[in-house]
């Protein structure tokens, strides 16, 4: 099998990424892994998808790091390769990165996987309704039992009025963005300087404002879900809480959250529920939800992260697990061939 892995940079990838670890995994199981950065596709006058790719396949590296400077070796040539003689697409690169700096490539790897899933290539997760889920208002789309109170704005009193009537603490973030920047807890504490937090945030679009859940001051789970199933492997889910005990209401591991074992409880499973037929229509593949009691705070289709953390708190490597059901997929393209879309075998 020969597999893609599409990021935002490959020279800025680091070791103890989820993208890392899966690339490694496939390799170790006899598989071919390649990188590339959304800036590195083609398209040939022949019509074909190519790219450059860096790789670091046949070797027998035992640690991460081994294996990614390997691959970002830069003695050793990229090479161009053609999708058409790939599997699978991996896009693994995160939209809201290139923001500031590089406009250009937050849909370039949206648009170029839309154009190697029309020749036949499995790219995951389905480029079509990636495209649907480049802000927050993706989540706005899924039931409204799983969500918290929730306005969105670019207009400072609409914000203001929406943290007046919930009589008690509100987060408000940007429609965009990830890692938890521009993140604000808004108490009572925070009020007087509230006009010049809502103005950091609708400098760059929209605001969302979002009811504060007390279950936050324990942080949040990350729960991995695989074809729309809780992700699991010898018993153990693909889970872990993040918090951030220095005071930070963010407890996003960018911005100094710590991760700890979790009891991945009834509830959480009931939102898995939910938030399920939709995430197979969409075709998402591998998502990452975040829990605050029995509510859905971020649902992360763009290269989730963090199962390194969960390998960390449980034990359990989950990659292989992730790799195995990738080989199914292409068994189903192998039977089904055109006749099977890109959106139904992404999340079968």
């Amino acid at each position: 099998m020969k597999i893609a892995f599409v990021v935002n940079d490959v020279m800025t990838e680091k070791a103890v990424y989820t993208t890392t670890r899966l690339a490694l995994t496939a390799v170790r199981m006899g598989h071919e892994s390649y990188y590339l950065g959304v800036g590195d596709f083609i398209y040939a006058p022949n019509g074909s998808i190519q790219a450059h790719v860096r790789s670091a396949n046949g070797g027998s590296h035992e640690l991460l790091k081994e294996y990614l400077d390997a691959v970002q070796d830069e003695e050793t040539e990229s090479e161009r390769i053609s999708l058409d003689d790939l599997d699978v697409v991996l896009l693994r690169n995160d939209p809201s990165d290139d923001t500031s700096e590089r406009s250009w490539a937050q849909t370039s790897g949206i648009l170029f996987g839309q154009l190697a899933a029309a020749r036949g290539v499995i790219v995951l997760n389905d480029p079509f309704s990636l495209a649907n889920a480049l802000n927050k208002t993706y989540f706005q789309h899924f039931p409204e039992q799983v969500r918290p109170k929730t306005c969105i704005s670019r207009d400072i009193k609409d914000i203001k009025t929406f943290i007046e009537d919930q009589k008690d603490k509100v987060v408000i973030k940007p429609l965009q963005g990830s890692g938890g920047q521009s993140v604000f807890l808004i108490g009572e504490d925070e009020k007087a300087n509230l006009n010049q937090m809502i103005e950091a945030v609708v400098r760059d679009g929209f605001c969302i404002a979002q009811e504060y859940l007390p279950g936050a001051v324990n942080g949040d789970v990350r729960l991995f879900v695989m074809n729309g199933r809780p992700l699991m492997k010898d018993g153990e889910y693909a889970a872990f809480r993040r918090r951030n005990d220095t005071g930070d209401a963010r407890s996003n591991m960018h911005s100094g959250g710590k991760c700890e074992a979790a009891e991945v409880t009834d509830a959480m499973l009931e939102l898995v529920e939910m938030v399920r037929p939709k995430l197979l229509r969409d075709g998402m593949f591998l998502v990452g939800l975040d829990i605050v009691d029995d509510k859905l705070m971020e649902i992360n289709v763009f290269s989730p992260g963090g199962l390194g953390s969960s390998e960390q708190v449980t034990g359990v490597d989950f990659t292989e697990a992730i790799i195995r059901d990738l080989e199914r997929k292409i068994k189903y393209r192998s039977y089904y061939g055109s006749h099977m879309s890109n959106q139904d075998i992404a999340s079968m």
